[in-house]
């Protein structure tokens, strides 16, 4: 009996042993996992964990050491504030490599955390004020406002031919900045922006600004917001007989918008995003069939960027044969990653050099690609 006891610790040991060489990397992310965009950080979570069990399953050697990943998810609920602490409970983690925030308004503070720690930052935020802030350890892995709003603007007057246009920005640093962007671009254009008029990223009632604009007869309004504002605006203007589109960037270019709206939201409905259509690149629609089996959903907007992101840390350790934060920076500043949603090469801001910007529209509560810009 204690011969088999023995030989059974000896066995637990030497397992144990064999498990301490491996090296531990955290991957941290940071969003929305409660409150109303709670659907688009669990999406970005989901696409995180897929590289993270994938890389786990294959293991990469770096330095002599198996790597063993571990994803850490901190609930920054959208919020300043909440994204700050959340940083600083990453950071007090051991966390050297971050996957997020998704809100450029969580971005902004927090990437001052994440800096000062040495640690790597690769956010979907578009607002163009996180990377002017000049962190080298910065990579924005999608278009920024100015791509998103110019383009949208572009294919409102080119595509469209509108004349007559209004912008509503929610007032947070991602929906202003949008905002501000398609408006400088639509009178760059030709077009007419017959009003601008705000509300907060917390309402649900836009009758009095949508009654002010069915006065001046605009074709358009371009949303600068979220789903959870974006939808119910659809609805208010079919309410009030407002037959102009509505027009946004990536936030409300997502099924959430879809399934919010209802018959409020299709084809009456144009977004921009980030990224060339995943279904056109080579490895996209592999992604979507993993993507499916391991969660039982279709990934939404950003699940291939985060995947993307992790991966694009993973490959560049390898590849430098190191896990230090610093080498691996400078390596993914240098150099280009091919991941599922692109080809991810950063200018000196942490920009991506070329960054399509995709528009699509709604169908059956569903945004489909129409072109890519």
């Amino acid at each position: 009996m204690k011969l088999k006891h023995i030989a059974a610790t000896l066995a637990l040991l030497g397992a144990a042993g064999a498990h301490a060489q491996d090296t531990v990397v955290k991957i941290g992310h940071s969003g929305p996992l409660s409150g109303a965009q709670a659907f688009s950080g669990k999406d970005n979570e989901n696409g995180a964990r897929l590289a993270v069990e994938e890389l786990n399953a294959k293991p990469i050697t770096v330095a002599g050491k198996k790597l063993k990943f571990e994803l850490q998810s901190e609930d920054d609920q959208g919020d300043p504030k909440a994204g700050v602490a959340a940083a600083q409970k990453l950071i007090d983690q051991g966390v050297k490599y971050v996957v997020g925030p998704y809100n450029s308004g969580v971005a902004i503070p927090a990437s001052r955390a994440y800096n000062d720690a040495g640690v790597l930052i690769a956010t979907v935020a578009t607002n163009p004020k996180i990377t002017q802030q000049g962190y080298k350890g910065l990579f924005r892995v999608n278009a920024s406002d100015s791509q998103l709003g110019t383009k949208m603007a572009l294919y409102a007057a080119n595509e469209l031919k509108l004349k007559t246009v209004a912008v509503i920005d929610d007032r947070t640093a991602f929906g202003q900045g949008v905002a501000e962007e398609f408006k400088k671009q639509a009178k760059a254009a030709g077009m007419t922006v017959a009003g601008h008029e705000f509300t907060t990223d917390k309402a649900f009632d836009f009758t009095a600004i949508l009654t002010k604009l069915k006065t001046k007869k605009v074709e358009a309004i371009f949303f600068g917001g979220y789903a959870p504002q974006g939808a119910p605006m659809a609805r208010q203007m079919k309410q009030l007989g407002i037959n102009a589109k509505l027009l946004g960037g990536d936030t409300i270019c997502t099924a959430e918008m879809g399934k919010l709206g209802g018959d409020a939201v299709g084809e009456n409905v144009l977004c921009s995003q980030g990224g060339a259509i995943l279904d056109k690149f080579a490895s996209g629609p592999a992604f979507k069939a993993r993507y499916k089996a391991r969660f039982k959903q279709e990934p939404d907007v950003y699940a291939a960027a985060y995947y993307d992101a992790a991966m694009m840390y993973a490959q560049t350790m390898q590849k430098v044969n190191s896990i230090d934060p610093q080498k691996v920076g400078a390596a993914i500043s240098a150099g280009s990653y091919k991941g599922v949603a692109g080809t991810y090469s950063f200018d000196e801001h942490g920009d991506m050099k070329q960054s399509p910007v995709t528009i699509f529209n709604f169908r059956g509560g569903q945004p489909v690609p129409l072109t890519t810009y």
